[in-house]
């Protein structure tokens, strides 16, 4: 435990250097500079040592579990004894489920598709067979389970395995038609090799094509079931080494299925057909049915269907056979969805399903393929869900899903975690989220049951919340490592439903999702919530757990931020491109609604995006919406998106900010308190010097604009300090051609979904004309482009962004996708056109040029809002006690602290203004202002105050009229708060820790150079606070506070994606999560004490479950039924009989799974098995050498024996004298 004293503040930094007490240097990426405290005896000074009690051995980086549907599946298995689900997927990912809370997950390292999946039934071993021709054994008796052999085949491709109930000796059909046979224990390929000329006849004068069936007989296990792909099924003797049934069809194979006694099977065919054959009369099918297929008119021939992709034939005791199978649909139902057909007897059902097939499997009562089956369930693999069916009911009801595989139900935008959070939340929530669950499931209980799992040591509550495309919030229980939907929220339901074709849409500023969760604040312990959406507006909801009918409160506030445009002369027409006045009605038809406002002459002004609902709304219990606040079109100009957001309960008070500037609003009183540009926001104490620009000539002045109006551009001097990583995304060059685009780009530009909110964009309104390089980039766009995409989610993020050290890196760019999801301007009427073709060309990069382009100053003239912080602070230098401040970050890194005059009393409250005013205070960060937090006289953190929750619908009239309490900051720092407080500020590029009131900058750290963060959280952690970071370089970053100084730094995750750089966040207790796919959650710790405790929480996949026995056949069963002898595979396979494969057709590649598997389960019985088994492999292994030098020692004994014989022969009668 180390103490730091403010005045030896450089102990414990890595690297330091001086620097102003403003801006902060620094000695490169990750080197901190500090800065001494003032005077002694100053009022605030710090004199007291903080005691840190953070150290690096706090801090381990350590994935925990992923949740959700798995991304792109492919593959699906089950284990009938254990009852363990696997889904294996395109990116090499296998997920393996059992009952709620068994839930694993593992990577292929060489990151190919799954192909394939097979259990070994109750063995805990799972066999994979991947995309680049690999077998792979993965042990499941472990935790985290480990790959223990692979076998890569080198010159033939696998197509398709199988592995018999009980054997040790895995099938492998190939590509080329060939059939190898693969030992499960060693992984060894054995020389039995079935070749596809030997299988096929000798007349055959085709290839049969890749092998797309394995199955053993179930009468006779010595018979292999070969299907070939161009429709020719081989019964093979593997004793015999010949075939001894062959049959022939016209169409191609995609799967076969045996009926239980082994007499016939089915085949399932690419014209919708299924092949039913008997094995005593081979030469044609003993029946032919397309199920879906319609007789034509000439009542003869049956019309052709889709393929049937995968056919199962399960048998009942005590009822007619299932026939189960996808696809077979006929192809005049174009518009039909894909669907699986359940035939039972005479009845056929076919279940439609939202998404394609990708694999089913039926779940029947035994594991043993020779048994009466008795099917109890389907599992279907979806492309996007998983669902299973109940069988034991005629009308085939579904299983209510209990694992949290909806989480994409609508694409993800943004995310929130919270541990630690109230234990009361849970099951309140949960309590009013019950009431909306869906009936007409299965009663029965889920049947993928298998495996173990329990609490763990960790028991605080968690709770993560996702915003949705469609408007939709979703409160999730995430305690102890699991997943579970607690409440969905609708605030979509706020709003009218727009009809189409209606004359209002043109105020609508995306054209689809209107209605996406941009940004979420939740105070848990007041519960209020607040969400801010993609068409500019914020709703606050208060929690109740009474039924309201009432009308919604709205609010509309003018934000609009007054940039004037400079006259520029007409750019001239390029002659390269000499067409360029042709294309601008066709710019005009596809620049969508707002071309109407320049064009048509109709000037939007006070307008909102959407129409709130004006009749009085039916509430439900949960969240009720208190207040709807609308940002409006100002003089034809849209409103710009919310980029940053924070509510305080205690205060009654939501602020909002945006590109133009800030809003505060009381939804206690439902007023608007400010409503101001950011420039504004400085008052006398603006750090820039500026000058006003030449007024524009197409605006008039509204003299009760609520917005007061933006003051003034910034100095051409300025461009030294304007941070480069403003720069847009697609500036790439500094060529005389790019020139005049650059005047067409913002700092706000989306450049994804192809917006640009310039304020200095060409407009139609001022006489400008597109320049011909736009109209270039127009006319690669094609003429049915839209001009504004989907709101941007999280999910459908896949750009690639590889991070370079070439220069600064664009976080603007970055940050316009992260917040800014469909921004555009009143001037952006032609502008859309150019930046849409970026999708394809540019947005993969994520590196940014040096430019110093002349229009930087018309780009960076708008200062965005990037954070909001309430809190209980000294708001002036010479302040004596803390007040109300609202703390204000600017994408320049500019600080300003809002004073808050509230009235003193509760009953005041209702009814006396709220005054906000600024303070004066500017404080300067190098980067946009990410974070802020704040720590009492003895490094605690101080959280803002609340107001405790109350039901405001309550039946209770006490609870009605009890006045509001509040709690002004929280228990741990419940003494005295002292003479002063340190506030704590994170930028992209460095955090700094300030004393206050008197301002000081105490500690400086310079967290990257080369790169930007892109989250920041000030945690809690083992009853201490550390600040946490994520990088777009893909580096985790802690920091000690207040000293800053370094605790951890793993460079853990390369932003390769948006989604990424949107969805991280931090919370306490060392816990962090991010979407690693558009279905899928995945969460992470950097918290040594978890990492430890990781084995505990994590369930167990495998289970010790007896076999269950086989039936008695019966003597004459026995007798008749089927081959008297026993089949020995280890007599046929084994190197004795069929001798070694080639050496060249597969390498084997010892997996790591032995060691890793008793690391991961040291401390419990399967470490000790483990261990054991390799004690004993180990030791087997020690004994083979000694036989083979006992054989040795054993053969030259003989050999001197034999020797000796012949020697004793030789001279056996001679006499002593003949020697």
């Amino acid at each position: 435990m180390k103490k730091f004293n403010f005045r030896k503040v450089l102990d414990g930094l890595t690297a330091s250097s001086p620097g102003g007490s403003g801006g902060g240097g620094g000695s490169g990426a990750g080197g901190g500079s500090v800065h001494p405290g003032g005077t002694a005896g100053a009022a605030g000074t710090p004199r007291d040592e903080i005691q840190e009690t953070l150290t690096s051995d706090y801090f381990q980086i350590c994935k925990t579990v992923r949740h959700g549907f798995p991304y792109l599946p492919t593959a699906l298995a089950f284990d009938p004894v254990q009852k363990i689900l696997a889904i294996g997927t395109r990116t090499g990912a296998i997920r393996i489920l059992g009952r709620p809370g068994v839930d694993c997950y593992c990577q292929h390292e060489s990151g190919a598709a799954v192909l394939q999946l097979q259990f070994l039934i109750n063995e805990g071993a799972l066999v994979s067979a991947s995309a680049d021709d690999a077998l792979h054994l993965w042990n499941l008796r472990q935790k985290r389970p480990a790959i223990l052999h692979s076998l890569k085949f080198n010159r033939e491709r696998i197509t398709y395995c199988h592995l018999p109930f009980q054997s040790k000796w895995l099938y492998v059909g190939t590509e080329r038609g060939n059939t190898h046979i693969v030992n499960i224990e060693s992984f060894i390929l054995s020389g039995y090799v079935i070749m596809w000329n030997k299988a096929i006849e000798l007349s055959t004068k085709t290839h049969p094509g890749p092998v797309v069936h394995l199955s053993d007989s179930p009468r006779d296990e010595g018979k292999l079931l070969i299907g070939y792909e161009n429709g020719t099924v081989v019964l093979w003797d593997l004793r015999s080494k010949r075939a001894d049934l062959r049959a022939y069809y016209d169409e191609a194979i995609h799967s076969v299925a045996w009926h239980h006694e082994g007499k016939q099977f089915m085949c399932s065919h690419s014209d919708g057909s299924l092949t039913l054959w008997n094995l005593k009369s081979p030469n044609r099918p003993f029946q032919t049915t397309i199920p879906h297929g319609k007789i034509q008119r000439d009542g003869k021939k049956t019309e052709s269907c889709k393929p049937i992709l995968k056919v199962e034939y399960k048998t009942c005791k005590s009822s007619e056979p299932f026939v189960i199978f996808s696809g077979g649909l006929s192809y005049d139902k174009a518009c039909r969805r894909p669907s699986l057909t359940i035939m039972h007897g005479k009845a056929i059902t076919v279940l439609e399903m939202d998404h394609p097939i990708v694999d089913f499997l039926t779940l029947c009562e035994t594991p043993y393929p020779n048994e009466f089956q008795e099917p109890y369930a389907v599992v279907v693999l979806l492309e996007k869900d998983l669902i299973v069916v109940d069988l034991t009911q005629s009308n085939f009801p579904i299983f209510e899903n209990p694992y949290p595989i909806d989480i994409h139900e609508s694409p993800v935008t943004c995310t929130e975690y919270f541990a630690d959070c109230p234990p009361d939340l849970i099951p309140v929530l949960y309590s009013v989220g019950a009431k909306h669950k869906k009936q007409g499931y299965s009663n029965k209980e889920w049947p993928i049951s298998g495996g173990a799992w329990n609490l763990g040591a960790q028991t605080y509550p968690e709770i993560i919340v996702t915003g949705h495309a469609d408007g939709s919030v979703k409160f999730w229980d995430a305690s102890a490592i699991t997943l579970q939907m607690l409440y969905k929220l609708k605030t979509s339901k706020v709003f009218e439903k727009q009809k189409p074709g209606e004359g209002k849409a043109t105020a609508e500023i995306v054209e689809e999702d209107p209605f996406a969760v941009q940004m979420m604040y939740w105070c848990p312990e007041s519960r209020i919530f607040c969400v801010a959406g993609v068409s500019a507006y914020v709703l606050v909801y208060r929690f109740s757990k009474h039924e309201v009918n009432t009308e919604i409160a709205s609010l509309e506030v003018r934000l609009q931020y007054e940039v004037e445009d400079i006259i520029t002369p007409e750019p001239e027409i390029i002659p390269p491109f000499p067409d360029a006045s042709s294309q601008l009605p066709s710019l005009k038809s596809l620049s969508g609604s707002t071309n109407t406002v320049a064009c048509e002459g109709t000037m939007k002004d006070s307008i909102p995006c959407l129409s709130v609902k004006s009749r009085p709304v039916r509430m439900p219990p949960g969240y009720q919406v208190d207040l709807v606040i609308q940002l409006v079109w100002v003089d034809g100009e849209p409103p710009q998106q919310i980029t940053s957001l924070a509510v305080n309960s205690a205060y009654g008070l939501v602020a909002f900010g945006n590109c133009n500037g800030l809003a505060v609003v009381d939804f206690i009183q439902k007023t608007v308190l400010l409503s101001m540009g950011t420039l504004d926001l400085y008052g006398s104490s603006d750090p820039y010097q500026r000058q006003p620009r030449s007024p524009r000539k197409s605006k008039q002045f509204a003299a009760d604009n609520f917005c007061m109006r933006g003051l003034s551009n910034f100095y051409p001097d300025l461009t030294k300090r304007i941070r480069t990583s403003y720069q847009s995304l697609t500036e790439l060059s500094d060529s005389p051609v790019s020139l005049e685009l650059e005047r067409c780009k913002s700092p706000t530009s989306d450049h994804v979904n192809g917006h640009c909110t310039s304020p200095t964009s060409q407009s139609c309104s001022s006489g400008k004309r597109l320049s011909s390089a736009d109209v270039s980039k127009a006319n690669r766009r094609g003429p049915g482009r839209p001009p504004f995409r989907k709101a941007q989610s999280a999910a459908c993020m896949e750009i690639s962004l590889p991070v370079t050290t070439e220069g600064y890196i664009s976080r603007r760019a970055m940050l316009q996708q992260l917040h800014g999801i469909s921004t555009f301007s009143h001037d952006e009427r032609h502008c859309t056109a150019h930046t849409w073709m970026n999708k394809e060309n540019r947005e993969n990069s994520f590196s940014r040029s040096r430019s110093s382009s002349v229009s930087s100053i018309d780009r960076d003239s708008k200062e965005s809002i990037t954070a909001l912080y309430f809190m209980e602070s000294f708001a002036r230098k010479h302040d004596s006690a803390v007040s109300p401040c609202l703390w204000v970050g600017t994408g320049l890194g500019m600080v300003l602290i809002l004073s808050l005059n509230l009235p003193a009393s509760d009953d005041s409250r209702q009814s006396e203004p709220v005054m906000v005013s600024p303070s004066g205070t500017v404080l300067t960060l190098k980067g946009a202002v990410l974070t802020f937090a704040c720590l009492d006289c003895v490094g605690t953190l101080t959280h803002p105050p609340y107001e405790v929750w109350r039901d405001p619908h309550s039946a209770d009239d006490a609870e009605k009229t009890r006045k509001r309490k509040l709690v002004m900051h929280s228990p741990s720092s419940s003494q005295d708060m002292g003479d002063h407080q340190f506030a704590v500020i994170c930028s992209e590029k460095q955090a700094k820790v300030f004393s206050l009131p008197s301002q000081t900058c105490l500690y400086v750290h310079n967290i990257t150079e080369t790169s930007f963060l892109l989250r920041a959280d000030v945690v809690t952690l083992c009853n201490s606070v550390c600040l946490a970071c994520f990088c777009a370089n893909g580096h985790i970053m802690t920091l000690s506070l207040p000293s800053l100084r370094p605790l951890l730094d793993v460079n853990y995750l390369p932003v390769t994606d948006m989604r990424i750089a949107r969805t991280f966040c931090f919370t306490n207790e060392g816990q962090a999560l991010y979407l690693s796919s558009p279905t899928e959650i995945q969460r992470l710790t950097y918290s040594q004490e978890m990492c430890d405790n990781l084995q505990d929480m994590l369930g167990d996949l495998f289970t010790p479950v007896e076999t269950p026995e086989a039936q008695n056949r019966g003597f004459l069963k026995g007798l008749f039924g089927g081959s008297g002898q026993a089949f020995d595979r280890e007599e046929l396979f084994g190197e004795a009989t069929a001798g070694k494969a080639s050496r060249s057709l597969a390498q084997h590649i010892p997996g790591s799974g032995g060691i890793e598997g008793v690391r991961g389960a040291a401390g419990g019985v399967i470490g000790d098995l483990t261990r054991a088994r390799i004690a004993l492999d180990e030791r087997g292994q020690k004994l083979g050498e000694l036989d083979e030098r006992t054989a040795s020692m054993m053969a030259s004994a003989e050999a001197f024996s034999k020797h000796a014989h012949e020697v004793m022969l030789k001279y056996k009668d001679k006499k002593w004298y003949q020697f």
